[in-house]
């Protein structure tokens, strides 16, 4: 490697994963995947339902561990949970019994800072996600949008080197979801992970991300990796508006398009069987 070129932080090379049936069978989740994800980069990725998106999360994550192929952070193979990884979940992984502020605060705990800096610190990143002033709130107290902003808040408090997200404003009303998608570019761009953001959105891939990885029909892998050349920063209801966005989408949707469409005949086919 020559001295200007980074070690990737996230590098997928030939990665397949199979899992184990109920009825004893093995089943190809992800099939032969290189992806790479330079730093402060963010890379979205979509595909049709059961290709593997999720997966690739768990694998980079070190939740699972890949059956042939490497996945390495920093250009050392993931070998369990890694405390420079951040991962926001598609469901709140919020702790119901516990306030807001403890709930953001937890991290830096686990962590082993001291408790008046972890709250310190936790009552400045609530000040950034807008929630001052909820600090003794419990969850079920919170809207929805609300939660999000805490469970964000619970992630970026360790400042983490990668971040994973898995779908995580799927469950919001589109206006909130907007809202949220900017406020996760303003949080990024205070210390630009590297990240991994999973969606069946297209718009909001595109309007979030320097990269567009579009998957197969399962066994997923790699179809297309389309550059995203948007200005930044970025206002997610404005840009879906500009020229080029919109010929972004139709060429990464020509390429999504028959994946979709691949996988939706495949569920139409079993159901049609069943029956």
């Amino acid at each position: 490697m020559s001295q200007t070129e980074v070690t990737p932080p996230i590098e997928l090379r030939g990665v397949t994963k199979r899992f184990r049936t109920p009825d004893g069978s093995a089943y190809t989740a992800l099939r032969d995947v290189d992806l790479a994800v330079e730093p402060g980069e963010f890379c979205a990725v979509v595909g049709p339902t059961g290709c593997g998106k999720s997966t690739a999360l768990s694998l980079i994550a070190g939740l699972e561990m890949a059956g042939e192929g490497t996945v390495t952070l920093d250009a050392k193979p993931v070998t369990g949970i890694d405390p420079r990884v951040g991962f926001m979940f598609q469901q709140d992984a919020v702790f119901p019994w516990k306030s807001v502020l403890a709930n953001v605060s937890a991290g830096p705990l686990f962590r082993g800072a001291a408790k008046k800096e972890a709250v310190e610190r936790a009552r400045d990143w609530l000040r950034r996600v807008g929630l001052s002033g909820f600090e003794g709130h419990y969850p079920h107290q919170l809207s929805g949008g609300m939660r999000k902003r805490v469970a964000l808040a619970q992630t970026l408090i360790n400042e983490p080197r990668i971040l994973l997200m898995d779908e995580p404003f799927s469950a919001l009303d589109v206006q909130t979801r907007q809202i949220m998608s900017d406020e996760l570019l303003d949080l990024w761009e205070l210390t630009r992970p590297s990240v991994v953001f999973v969606t069946h959105d297209l718009e909001e891939a595109i309007a979030l991300a320097d990269k567009v990885v579009v998957l197969t029909v399962g066994p997923g892998t790699v179809k297309d990796v389309f550059p995203i050349d948007l200005p930044r920063p970025r206002r997610v209801q404005e840009i879906k508006f500009e020229p080029e966005f919109i010929r972004l989408y139709e060429r990464i949707w020509e390429s999504l398009r028959d994946e979709v469409q691949a996988a939706y005949a495949r569920t139409a086919g079993s159901t049609g069987e069943a029956a």
